[in-house]
Formats: structure tokens, sequence, C-alpha cells
């Protein structure tokens, strides 16, 4: 079984004393409870383990469901690459647990061999996969081509940021997908990904980028928390689960003082010390929802010229950008102006991609060339739309297996007429076919937003949060409306698996199928979920629980989380962010009976509406003098008020740079 402080099974090495995954010489990232599965099974090879002896033994103090199990063998089984059809280390005995069944072998005799045949490489264009296959995309080659292209310079020292663009539905995310996963099997490569998201609009600073830092800092926890602390303290300090009370004490004080400018160079810094380790492919989705604080350090990235490995993949909808007016235009057309960044613009798939998707799906088909014309016209070869379409017609069997053979069922002006017109209401056919549990949970799911905890759709349904795993899970195994999970450590110590819907429009057409009383009730519930979750934490998902609170129609709670919200951007130095909150804790607030509490709490935001109006627009400025002014004269109805001082300073400071001296004297004496 190897010595006393490894475990091997060819061609793998289980390191006890580092807790690490090997293969050959490379090192394999684990998360710690796959690591404890994975070396409890070890010790047992060969015997059923049930599933309740695994959930007693490697999460002993914690309630969680058998959806987290499956999760993290999930997880084993792709670090191995072991097929669970045909299972060549993990095996599953049917609704009993798993067992070990690969060979233990000797660690030091597959080392030798591997580095005998010379596995230790050195990174470089040579180590990419020989075959660049589209796994799951069609039509794409000339993209994914170009996409390896930048890789390639990216492996050289020449950073990359990359745009990649088109409308609702054109495959970005596919596309992306399929060149992370051919790249990910290289363990020398960190992957960072992160996604902006609708609900908080432009409200969350920074929101895909933490994101993206966060799931490094799981994957690979110790080296990234060293490289944040060294180079990014104030970046670590926006991730408080990261670092202990005292650690977060002492990184408040030695960043005291610090400025936007230093927000944006120590990330510069942290990225340049982690790609001089190995290269980083940062992937940031859907910037057309972005905040402004995350277009700004794309925008100072790119304009560094020094070398570093890194390649920033960002991808948007371009119609969104023209219909909103978002700034994520001129900041790319400004790079591009510069050739500071690259734009990789998808087209429609034509009727040659179309024909290859149904021959790589139904290998054995006849289908006549009219139906390939017929889905190219009626899609006009959006991809989510061609796959819909082609689920709609397995489903109703309008497409079916006959005698070995996929065919059509049906003559071809029964197809066109059976097709739905449009994607969303193609999208409500998917659903309909669900059973009513799974169309209840999806709604749940909905409401918490495009990635959704167990835990927080069970608060929200007021459901068992071990039914709601079953089903998620079940859905995210057929690719229905849900990816699969991963595991995620909340506060108060519960562990659960977090999804995500395919497609933004699989969530919009599920929302809008809640009934409002209903979305209003659910909202509430998550919020409250939250809120004992985080505990003294809370200010952690101040954004997310303001658009619980708001939806749910408690204003109080929706101003409060807002009020935490913009000053967690005013500590991000992300002052429009911090306008754009205050201001919305406002609107709210203007909404609520006239009270002295009403006027303590618009005070606050008045206060804290100041500080990034005077970043963003000066001290003369006159929304700015409109704030302190406001300000003084909800004081004076607070009648006793322990401290002026900083609505007095805010209006001296104004008159005064306006040249009113008069004015700026009487309020200083």
């Amino acid at each position: 079984m190897g010595s006393a402080k490894q475990i091997t099974f060819d061609p793998f090495c289980l390191d006890l004393a580092n807790e690490r995954l090997r293969r050959g010489s490379l090192a394999i990232p684990l998360r710690p409870k796959a690591y404890a599965v994975l070396n409890y099974l070890l010790g047992r090879p060969g015997q059923l383990v049930t599933k309740e002896e695994l959930l007693n033994a490697v999460w002993p103090e914690a309630f969680v469901g058998e959806a987290v199990l499956k999760v993290t063998i999930r997880q084993l089984r792709e670090a191995l690459d072991d097929d669970p059809k045909t299972p060549r280390f993990i095996e599953t005995a049917h609704r009993r647990g798993y067992r070990f069944i690969g060979q233990i072998a000797e660690c030091g005799e597959i080392l030798a061999r591997d580095q005998e045949i010379g596995t230790k490489k050195a990174i470089s264009a040579s180590s990419l996969p020989a075959a660049f296959s589209p796994m799951g995309v069609v039509g794409r080659d000339e993209a994914l081509s170009r996409m390896r292209s930048w890789f390639e310079k990216m492996l050289g020292g020449e950073r990359q940021i990359v745009f990649v663009t088109g409308e609702a539905g054109i495959g970005k995310t596919a596309l992306v997908d399929t060149f992370a996963r051919s790249i990910a099997s290289d363990r020398s490569i960190r992957i960072g990904r992160g996604q902006c998201l609708e609900q908080y609009g432009t409200s969350e600073a920074y929101l895909p980028v933490l994101e993206a830092i966060g799931r490094l800092c799981r994957e690979q926890a110790q080296v990234v928390v060293d490289v944040l602390r060294a180079h990014a303290p104030l970046w670590l300090l926006q991730m408080p689960s990261l670092v202990s009370a005292s650690d977060r004490e002492l990184l408040g004080r030695e960043v005291f003082g610090a400025t936007r400018e230093r927000m944006l160079r120590e990330m510069g810094e942290a990225l340049e010390a982690l790609t001089a380790e190995l290269p980083l492919v940062l992937i940031l989705e859907d910037l057309h929802w972005s905040d402004y604080s995350t277009l700004d350090l794309i925008s100072y990235l790119a304009r560094q010229r020094q070398p570093a490995h890194l390649l920033l993949i960002g991808t948007y909808r371009t119609a969104e950008l023209i219909v909103s007016g978002h700034p994520l235009k001129a900041v790319k057309q400004e790079l591009l102006a510069k050739q500071q960044c690259e734009e990789l613009a998808l087209e429609y798939l034509n009727e040659n991609a179309v024909a290859k998707y149904l021959s790589v799906r139904f290998s054995t088909n006849r289908f006549p060339v009219e139906l390939v014309r017929l889905i190219h016209e009626r899609t006009e070869g959006n991809p989510l739309f061609m796959v819909n379409v082609v689920d709609y017609l397995v489903a109703e069997k309008i497409i079916a297996e006959y005698e070995g053979h996929w065919q059509l069922q049906v003559e071809l002006d029964e197809v066109e007429l059976g097709v739905p017109e449009n994607i969303r209401y193609l999208i409500e056919k998917h659903i309909e076919r669900l059973s009513e549990l799974e169309q209840r949970v999806l709604g749940g799911a909905s409401v918490v937003g495009m990635d959704c905890s167990a835990v927080a759709i069970s608060a929200g349904l007021g459901e068992d949060v071990i039914k709601i795993e079953e089903v998620c899970d079940g859905l995210a195994q057929r690719h229905h409306f849900l990816l699969p999970a991963y595991l995620a450590d909340l506060p108060d110590g519960t562990i659960t698996p977090r999804y995500r819907f395919i497609h933004a429009l699989y969530l919009d057409v599920l929302y809008k199928r809640v009934a409002l009383a209903r979305r209003s009730e659910i909202h509430g519930r998550i919020g409250e979920r939250g809120e004992i979750i985080y505990g003294d934490r809370v200010g952690e998902i101040a954004a997310e629980l303001a658009v619980h609170f708001e939806q749910a129609r408690d204003l109080k709670r929706a101003v409060k989380y807002l009020q935490l919200a913009a000053e967690n951007s005013v500590r991000r130095f992300a002052y429009q962010e911090a306008v754009g909150l205050s201001r919305q804790g406002l609107e709210l607030l203007g909404r609520l009976p006239d009270t002295p509490d009403r006027t303590q709490k618009e005070l606050c935001l008045q206060l804290t509406l100041g500080v990034p109006l005077i970043a963003t627009e000066g001290y003369a400025a006159p929304d700015v003098g409109a704030v302190y002014l406001k300000a003084r004269e909800l004081y004076q109805q607070l009648g006793e008020t322990p401290d002026v001082s900083e609505v007095l300073w805010g209006l001296w400071t104004f008159y005064t740079l306006r040249a009113e001296l008069g004015t700026a004297r009487e309020i200083a004496e």
C-alpha cells in the first residue's frame, strides 16, 4: 500500500504528509473535503463504504445532505479523470455508497517511471493538447483557433485582454467553457472565473473579480492568500472569510489612507506575482452587467506593458451595451484603438454547422436535408435556440430512434407548424414537461439568482433542504436548466452545493412565471435566512440582501443594506457605485412614513453620499452642496445631536471653494 506517508495508485499518489494528490511530479488541486473522502476510501480498498459512513467521517460536526457527497465524488472523478460509467478508481454502489476499486502500487516506482519518460515538462505552447476538439460546440473551429493563438502568446509572456462578444444565446459561454476545459487538464495553469449579475447591476464593486479570486483561494488557498497578503492587502480585506479577525485589524491599519489608484495597483501587482509562478487565465462573464470598478481594473491591466503570463477573457452581449449605454462600449473602443485588447465577435451558425451538430448528437440519423434547412431558418443559427428546438423535437417524438437510426417521424410541414416561434416560448414548453416539484424548485432558484445555493432555495420555498438538493442535483446531472454544483462553506458552518443556471434566459423565463406575491414572499425568506447565516458578517452580502428585501417590499431593511453596500463601495474606492447605492437608498426612504427614525437614516445616507460625490465631482460641485445643505436641515429636524462637525466641514469646504467667503465664515464660526 506504499509508505505510511503516502498511498499510491497508478498513476496517482496521495501525499498524506502534505495532504496533496499528485500525478507523477505534478500536484493536482483538491478541496479539503474531496481530499478527506479520497483518503477515507483509499484506507478501505475494495470495501463498500456507505454514504452515511462517509458523511459521518468527513462532515462529523456539520449537517449536510447526500447531494454534497455526490458533488464531492464528482470533483474527485474529475481530478482522477474517472468515468462513472466505466470507473477505474471509484465505483458507485447504487443507493448505498462507494468503493475504491483501483490497484494500489508503490509511489516511488511510479514517480521514477514518470520522470524517466519525461513527465516533468516546462510550460510552453508545445504542451497544449494535440486535439483541440470542440467538445460540445460546433461551427467554432476558427474562433477556438484564435483563442489558442492568444493563449500561446500569453504563454510566451505577452499579456492578452480578449473580449468575446455576441447576442444572447450565440454561444459565448459555450466557447469559453470549451477553451477552458481544453487547458484545464494542464495543472500548471491557473483558471479563475467570475460572473457579473443582473440583479446587482453596476452596484457591487469588483463583483466578478472578487468571485474569481475567491475561487482561486478555495482551490489553492494558502498560495493565493499569501500573494494577496504580500501584494494586495486591500483586496484581502474585501474577502474577510480568508483572514482571522486579528489579521483583519492588522491589515486595516496597514492600508489606512489608501486610494482608488492603490486598489488598482495592488491587484496588478498581485496578478503579476501569481503569473510569475504559473500562467493565469482570468474569465469574467457578462460584462454588460459589470460595475464600473471592474472596467477600471480591466483598463488598468490592459495598459500595463510589462510581460505577464495573463490571459483575461471577458464576455458580453453587444445589444445590451447599445440599449443601456453601459461604459464598457467606450472602454473597449479605447483599448481597441490603442491595440491593447482583442475582440472575437461570434456570428450565428450556418447550415453546415447545424448539420454537424445533428450528426454529432444523432450519429446514426437519417434526417432529410430539408430538416437542417428548416432548423436553421427557424433559429437563424442561434445556437441556444437551435439546441432547444432539437430538444423540443425529441421530447415531442417528432424525431425518434427507430431500428437503430434516428429518423423524422412526421411530414416536414408538420415539423414547421409544431416548432415554437421564439426561444422564450420554447423554454416555457420545456418547463411544462418538468414535474410540479421541479418547476417549483427552479422557480425558487430563479428568485435566488443566477448562482443559487440549495440552502437559499430551501429557505425561500420553506421546504426540506435535502429534497431541494436531490431535485437540483437531478436537473444538473441531465443539464436541464442548471449546471452541476460546487460546494460552498457558509459562515455558520453549513456546507451547501451551489448551482448555476445554464443561461440567463432560463432564469428570466422562470422568474417571470412566479406570481408577484409569491416572488415577494420568497425574496423575503431568502433575505432573512441570509441575515441568520452571516450574522455579524452580514455586510459581506449587503448588496444581495438589499435586492431581496426591496423585492420583498421590506423597505426599512432594504435601506439598511443599501447603506452598508454603499459603505463597502467607499472602502473599495468604488465611488460611482457608492453614489448609486446611496441615491437608491434615499429614493426608497422617501416611500417610508416621515418619522425621526427615517430622518436619522436619511441623514446617515446623505453623509455617506457626500464622500463619493466629493471624490467624483469635486468639493465645489452643486450636488455636493445640496447633500450637505440637506444634511444640515436634517440635523436641525432631529434637534439634540452629538456632533455636527462633518456637516459643517462639508458646507465650509463647499462655500470656500466657490469663493462664497461670507457664508463660509459664518459656518466656520
